[in-house]
């Protein structure tokens, strides 16, 4: 690459400034459209916003398909017997089921300190209602029952990732048990994965349109007066929740468990959960979160198969955090009050259903879940549904710091932790979103056997990744 070339990339605005940038034009544009009644504009951010969203939609369900067959199959590289990998996959398990407990438990503790639906005089939409009592509340006897597809293909046209990731841990633990015999099924899906990885790096450097879409849209549509300020309670506790995880809760363990600077962790995951929150979609965002990762030190294999695991069940906003205060919402919203084995069952539904999370409607399944556990009326779900987008942001953002904590944490266990990565100031390791200075590839083979290189399933054209382990 050229020296002007170079040049050039240094002095472009970095993705990072480039969605802020793109925040603040759709919020001035949202306020324009709604004071305005521009409904060409409004109906324009709409458009944009619901189109990316609806391609990066289109890239979730194959890419946690290739990405979970391909990270099984690369536990083999660990050098590490099937004891060690089973053992290896039952400490992350349980470290995501240890740190949902601890985000109900805050979720708890926060919508009973703030009481947020106390004083509430509002009425659900009946429009929103009607649409809700449509959709299908979840329980726990669909979600026995939906882990396994009636068909193998359906489950892939109808978007139906819970099912799609039992038939990829199925797939990836028959190639694993293969061996050599899987090594061409192996290699094709390392070759689909890349691809699926380089549209969505494509997506991700669209990120800025999305973004002024997305909030543009949100603000002319809700804005910030009567209609949501009775919510505002509500949407400060699902916030001072969050962010009592992500800056507590998370950093408190990398410093104790895994030695590991919480400024050096937000550094390096900064550019990612900034995506993650504009996005709202953990699985658009789990090249750049399995990326962050192995900057943050953990052996590319591992993360490869820890990050996209966590992606559909490691959810500590949508499954933990919005369900416990929302529940409690509803609860005084109907003036019921909820005995202390209603919260053991919120805690239950929290740590054994997060599964349930997978997909877009994931809020959607985990606090019908929740309030089917302890019968409350499926139609207080319509009394959140106006503010569910901003609150959905900062659900994500939380649910990508859990997704990228618990394999640091495990890799620090289990002696996969390089510090020289971790403690490497590179700048194309802090931030994951950057674009190569210069055109490097894979050595050859890196990518058939895995054992040569390494590598991360990462969009192609970020650049190097860094060799760990």
């Amino acid at each position: 690459m050229s020296e002007a070339t170079v040049r050039r990339r240094s002095l472009r605005p970095s993705l990072a400034i480039q969605v802020l940038a793109a925040l603040l034009l759709g919020l001035l544009l949202g306020l324009a459209a709604r004071s305005l009644e521009w409904d060409w504009l409004t109906t324009t951010l709409a458009t944009l916003g619901s189109s990316y969203v609806s391609a990066l939609q289109v890239t979730v369900v194959p890419l946690i398909f290739t990405a979970i067959v391909v990270s099984i199959a690369n536990l083999r590289d660990l050098g590490r017997g099937p004891g060690a990998v089973a053992r290896l996959g039952g400490k992350t398990l349980l470290w995501f089921a240890a740190t949902s407990l601890i985000a109900v438990l805050i979720g708890l503790a926060t919508g009973l300190l703030s009481r947020p639906g106390e004083g509430v005089a509002i009425q659900p939409d009946p429009e929103t209602v009607e649409s809700l009592a449509e959709r299908q509340p979840g329980s726990w006897l669909d979600f026995l029952t939906g882990l396994v597809p009636n068909n193998l293909f359906a489950a892939f046209a109808d978007g139906a990732v819970l099912q799609v990731v039992v038939i990829s841990v199925v797939t990836g633990i028959a190639a694993y048990a293969l061996k050599d015999k899987a090594a061409p099924f192996i290699a094709f899906n390392r070759s689909a994965l890349e691809i699926v990885q380089k549209v969505l790096w494509w997506l991700v450097l669209l990120a800025p349109l999305g973004v002024l879409g997305l909030i543009g849209r949100a603000v002319a549509t809700y804005g910030v007066g009567e209609t949501l300020a009775p919510l505002l309670r509500l949407g400060v506790s699902v916030y001072v929740a969050c962010f009592v995880v992500l800056l507590a809760v998370y950093p408190l363990l990398l410093r104790v468990v895994a030695g590991v600077s919480p400024l050096l962790f937000f550094r390096k995951a900064w550019p990612v959960l900034q995506f993650a929150f504009v996005s709202r979609s953990s699985g658009a965002t789990l090249p750049l979160s399995t990326r962050t990762a192995v900057n943050l030190g953990v052996d590319s294999r591992y993360a490869s198969f820890a990050v996209p695991l966590g992606v559909t069940t490691k959810m500590d906003g949508c499954a933990a955090i919005y369900p416990a205060i929302a529940t409690i919402f509803i609860a005084q919203f109907y003036g019921v009050t909820l005995t202390p084995t209603d919260y053991l069952l919120i805690v239950l539904v929290a740590v054994v259903g997060s599964s349930a999370t997978a997909g877009v409607t994931g809020w959607f399944t985990m606090l019908t879940l929740t309030l089917s556990t302890v019968g409350l009326p499926l139609e207080g779900v319509a009394l959140v549904f106006a503010i569910d987008p901003i609150l959905d942001m900062i659900r994500t953002a939380t649910n990508v710091a859990g997704q990228i904590v618990v394999p640091v944490l495990v890799a620090r266990s289990e002696g996969l932790l390089d510090r020289e990565t971790l403690l490497s100031r590179d700048s194309s390791l802090l931030d994951p979103t950057a674009p190569p200075l210069a055109e490097e590839t894979a050595p050859a083979g890196a990518h058939d056997g895995g054992s040569s290189s390494g590598q991360p399933p990462v969009p192609a054209g970020e650049g190097r990744s860094p060799a760990t382990g």
